[in-house]
């Protein structure tokens, strides 16, 4: 059973992330909480193995816990629920190590999906979060233009950046393979090789480094 902790101060959204993951066959829902601070001792007490994080709380946001969070406890994976209006927010909680990032508004099932993907250590930025969090790198490149490239960056091939490219656009493996002619046996292959050659975590630290290194 994958363990999750529902954190958001909208009760009414917690009953129903509640009532409807909760009946799932493989989903358990650990435990709930309405704000970061309160989220960080769940994950203290009960060690869920997903979070699902609003952004704006009151008291600590989603933002700070999931900083707190994932220094204390790295394994425990954290999915933002955001709103087109935390442009600033996305960025910060992935910086800080989120694995996934949900629109609120997203269907039970992706929700469901998603916390299956990142359980499995997967990441995942949905399609419409990925353009902001590009074009807020975008922004940041272009302010300090002088800031050298990771030198990592060199020991990539052609097609590795090219996958690197597709990561950081939001595709995910199949729709990456479909683009470039490729089984997703082998594109796992290639992110699996990326990953141990430029010492990252996981996908969405792979995106952030694409983005800032301009590949």
């Amino acid at each position: 059973m994958i363990k999750v902790l529902l954190v958001d101060d909208q009760d009414i959204l917690v009953q129903g992330l509640k009532l409807i993951l909760g009946a799932e066959k493989d989903i358990e829902i650990s435990g709930t909480a309405n704000n970061g601070k309160k989220a960080y001792e769940e994950c203290k007490w009960n060690r869920p193995d997903v979070v699902l994080m609003d952004i704006q709380m009151p008291e600590v946001n989603g933002v700070e816990a999931t900083a707190k969070i994932k220094k204390d406890f790295p394994n425990i994976k954290i999915i933002v629920l955001t709103t087109f209006n935390d442009d600033q927010y996305i960025y910060d909680a992935l910086k800080n190590g989120a694995s996934g990032y949900l629109l609120k508004d997203t269907s039970p099932a992706e929700i469901a999906k998603a916390v299956r993907t990142v359980y499995n250590g997967g990441g995942l930025i949905q399609s419409e979060v990925a353009v902001k969090v590009i074009d807020k790198f975008s922004q940041l490149a272009n302010e300090i233009v002088d800031k050298p490239t990771d030198s990592k960056a060199e020991l990539l091939t052609e097609r590795e950046i090219e996958i690197c490219r597709l990561i950081a656009e939001g595709k995910n493996n199949h729709e990456i393979a479909e683009k470039l002619y490729l089984s997703q046996g082998t594109v796992k292959n290639h992110i699996t090789r990326v990953l141990v050659k430029l010492d990252l975590r996981d996908r969405t630290q792979l995106a952030v480094f694409t983005i800032k290194n301009d590949l």
